[in-house]
């Protein structure tokens, strides 16, 4: 039992955001960024604090690869990975709805998901890309409705060019001014993760809510 416990532990250590990029570099951050912008079980992985610990760490030196390199390798995995998802709702389709939950996949990810399209329509595939699981889910569900693609490439490029603009670029520069931030990333990475959860709480529970009703 202990022995499980600590291989649970390690599991989860070693996709933390610093780990991610100092012992797998950037493959292994390519990686992850595709997986959770395209694939269901994806959802809990780092997103918003990984955008960030790629640009703080590309800047201290320990993601040994050129900004642009970096930011650019991102951004076009981001695009990639939302296509991906895409097109396995599309071909999903509504039976996703139906399928039974899992630890890796919950109806509730989809519906959490689509509550957002009820509210701020295809402006989700910009603004979820700033919060967790929703991130995940905005383009199977753009797929299980059938978005047309052309609108979804809009959106996915300018969500990707937002999220991964803004979080790597502000990650970087802090590094530069501030090479000590590399210090207190755990803190820094825990405040990025309650900020970004809000939303995302707020609208389940808002969700829950209306179809108890």
């Amino acid at each position: 039992m202990n022995e499980i416990w600590e291989a649970i532990k390690e599991f989860f250590i070693f996709f933390q955001p610093e780990n991610i990029i100092r012992y797998g570099g950037l493959i292994l951050l390519l990686s992850v960024v595709f997986i959770e912008n395209g694939l269901f079980f994806g959802f809990f992985l780092p997103g918003d604090s990984l955008m960030f610990t790629a640009g703080l760490l590309c800047a201290t030196g320990v993601l040994d690869h050129p900004f642009v390199v970096v930011i650019s390798s991102v951004f076009i995995t981001a695009v990639l990975g939302n296509i991906f998802g895409y097109y396995f709702g599309a071909k999903a389709g509504r039976s996703l709805y139906t399928r039974k939950d899992t630890f890796f996949f919950r109806k509730s990810h989809i519906q959490t998901a689509e509550q957002f399209y009820n509210q701020y329509g295809i402006r989700t595939l910009i603004i979820g890309r700033f919060l967790p699981v929703v991130r995940t889910f905005a383009p199977i569900v753009a797929g299980i409705i059938k978005m047309p693609f052309g609108t979804f490439m809009m959106a996915n490029v300018a969500g990707a060019a937002a999220w991964v603009g803004s979080l790597v670029t502000i990650g970087y520069y802090l590094g530069k001014v501030w090479p000590d931030a590399e210090k207190y990333l755990g803190w820094i990475i825990l405040a990025l993760i309650l900020i970004t959860a809000i939303p995302v709480v707020r609208t389940y529970i808002s969700a829950k809510k209306r179809r108890q009703a």
